[in-house]
């Protein structure tokens, strides 16, 4: 772990999962910020922080906001399906917007070029490619199914009441979610068309190092790389 800083921009804690992510952080050829819609963390102040060191430290950057995929993760709380639909689609839109205002601040014009949503993501080739192949291989492949249901068990755990646990329908339910975020996690590069590219979050759950330690039976593409990324106030 080592701190990032340059004058005029926040400094930032960051932890390459791996040697490989290393590389490819120190190479700073593209970034993708995991921006979560219904997370307080993630104020306009603390994307624009974010946003600001990602502009300095590397060539491209861009804003992944699984927006429309967080119906899965209501549905399995218990909400109708429309209704569940209805509630990501607002604050997906309220999630872009606070990206768009940060970096309008920081002198972007067009920064909704800059933005990875579900509109964009259902488009692109790339990313049609590999989740297809993650939802084929979560059919036949159990230990693959396993780490995808406790990363979905993780998430769960945190917005259900203290004390209760998923049980296997409401997993079921909400690990298409997680499914819908792996592409970004496993080939940014072909998503976006860089050579490298480090995917940066606060919080990984364990399988994601997991994934990054080759203990999966899928694992990152060549040029993959992914870093917990927060400011060094908070450490």
């Amino acid at each position: 772990m080592r701190t990032d800083e340059e004058d005029g921009c926040p400094a930032m804690m960051v932890e390459p999962l791996s040697a490989d992510c290393a590389a490819v952080v120190e190479r700073g050829e593209h970034a993708c910020f995991g921006i979560s819609p219904f997370n307080s963390y993630f104020s306009t102040t603390r994307i624009r922080d974010l946003a600001a060191w990602g502009l300095r430290r590397f060539q491209r950057v861009h804003f992944f906001v699984p927006d429309a995929p967080s119906a899965f993760t209501f549905e399995a709380l218990g909400y109708a399906p429309q209704k569940a639909a209805w509630k990501a689609r607002r604050q997906g839109q309220y999630t872009r917007n606070k990206i768009s205002s940060a970096l309008r601040s920081l002198g972007l014009t067009n920064p909704e070029a800059r933005l990875l949503g579900w509109a964009e993501l259902e488009t692109n080739a790339a990313f049609g490619r590999l989740h297809e192949h993650g939802l084929k291989r979560y059919a036949v492949d159990p230990g693959f199914r396993d780490a995808c249901r406790e990363a979905s068990r993780w998430v769960l755990a945190g917005k259900l009441p203290h004390g209760q646990q998923p049980d296997q329908e409401q997993i079921e339910r909400a690990v298409r979610y997680f499914l819908a975020e792996l592409p970004l996690f496993l080939d940014t590069p072909s998503i976006v068309g860089a050579r490298r590219s480090v995917f940066c979050y606060h919080q990984p759950p364990d399988v994601l190092r997991r994934l990054y330690a080759g203990e999966l039976s899928w694992r990152p593409a060549a040029g993959q790389g992914f870093a917990v990324v927060t400011p060094a106030s908070q450490r």
